[in-house]
């Protein structure tokens, strides 16, 4: 396409009389701009056209990779935002004045770290790359297993063994994320987000199967009628009825938020039960201690289990809290706290100045001095 086409077409599109083949041209000529080389537009209105079609290609519910992506775009594609007038922006190149000022103040995305605190007292730190036996608890093998998760395994001769019931914790700081699943005695697996934690017997040998989670926490639970499987975070308690589920359980959020993604769970306090069905989520509010139940996003849920954040029309104090989580930093707010509501998608595995950008291409003001990061306005 040559210049003057595709400044014919541009006006055209811009004035609301394009067609789609003609629009589709465009868009395939935007996005493959780069290696042609070819434009008397400036850099500046072509960045502009570049994000304007973007948007139309995304609103448009098209399949970006349909078309062949401009390669500085495509290589931007680790930090994409979905902001929440409905339109999708992906990261390039330019940087706003107020991130390149907080370049040189940057703090590091959390780690996978846990630690798991043995019936004795003694204290394993997990990280990356372990393998085989860990230690024995009681009637069980803990160990890394073949596949790669934190085992715990009942000998079948319990004869010449310590049978008597023993408590483990497994628990992750402000910053950290448990590098490997555990694994129950009877089978059931559990990953553990930042500045969390997990107590559980390390064996099953009582009328019910009982844990309790601080923090949050995503749950595969084997299923056994005869054995009901039981989590209490805060004075509730979850009954599995055959299930995966997650539960956000942390003391600075406003309710214990347990999420249904298969099968059932039974969600109790000392006054209420409900029942959830898969894709819903039940909201214990501490301030009265009644019990809702809402839709859930199933994705933005358990992003952080995926190595994401992600949020959809989140109010600010939910994404910072996150962020301080993760960051293992403090957030404090200079002036008004803005009411702009934020909807994206940012990997964890970058750093702080990085993943920040979902506040700065909406306008939002910050600052990072140290391990704190202020909101200003």
């Amino acid at each position: 396409m040559q210049n003057k086409d595709a400044e014919e077409l541009l006006n055209k599109y811009r004035a609301g009389k394009a067609t789609e083949e003609e629009i589709n041209w465009l868009l395939s000529w935007v996005l493959n701009f780069e290696t042609e080389r070819q434009t008397d537009f400036t850099g500046d209105d072509l960045q502009a056209v570049k994000e304007e079609m973007w948007l139309h290609l995304l609103a448009k519910g098209k399949n970006p990779h349909q078309i062949k992506l401009w390669p500085r775009i495509a290589a931007a594609a680790s930090i994409l935002l979905f902001l929440s007038i409905g339109s999708y922006f992906l990261f390039h190149k330019h940087l706003t004045q107020q991130i390149a000022q907080n370049q040189h103040q940057d703090i590091a995305p959390g780690s996978n770290r846990a630690t798991l605190t043995l019936s004795n007292g003694q204290k394993i730190i997990l990280s990356k790359g372990l393998s085989g036996k860990l230690a024995q608890q009681g009637n069980a093998l803990v160990q890394v297993n073949s596949g790669n998760a934190i085992s715990y395994t009942v000998f079948a001769d319990k004869s010449n063994l310590d049978t008597k019931i023993q408590y483990n914790t497994l628990s992750t700081a402000s910053g950290e994320q448990s590098p490997y699943p555990l694994v129950l005695a009877d089978g059931t697996k559990i990953w553990l987000n930042a500045e969390s934690s997990i107590t559980f017997p390390t064996s099953f040998t009582g009328k019910e199967r009982i844990v309790k989670v601080t923090g949050e926490a995503y749950f595969e639970v084997v299923h056994n009628a005869a054995q009901p499987f039981k989590v209490i975070a805060k004075g509730e308690t979850i009954q599995d009825i055959g299930t995966h589920f997650n539960i956000n359980a942390y003391n600075d959020e406003p309710s214990i938020n347990t999420t249904l993604l298969e099968g059932s769970v039974k969600v109790s306090t000392g006054f209420q039960n409900v029942t959830l069905v898969p894709g819903q989520q039940s909201l214990l509010l501490t301030k009265n201690n009644k019990i809702s139940i809402k839709g859930a996003d199933i994705e933005d849920v358990t992003a952080w289990k995926d190595g994401y954040f992600a949020y959809k029309k989140a109010d600010i104090n939910t994404v910072m809290r996150q962020f301080a989580r993760w960051y293992n930093v403090d957030v404090t707010y200079e002036g008004a706290i803005p009411a702009t509501m934020i909807t994206g998608k940012v990997h964890r595995n970058v750093s702080a100045s990085q993943a920040l950008k979902i506040l700065a291409y909406l306008d939002i003001h910050y600052r990072i001095s140290g391990k704190k990061i202020i909101i200003t306005t």
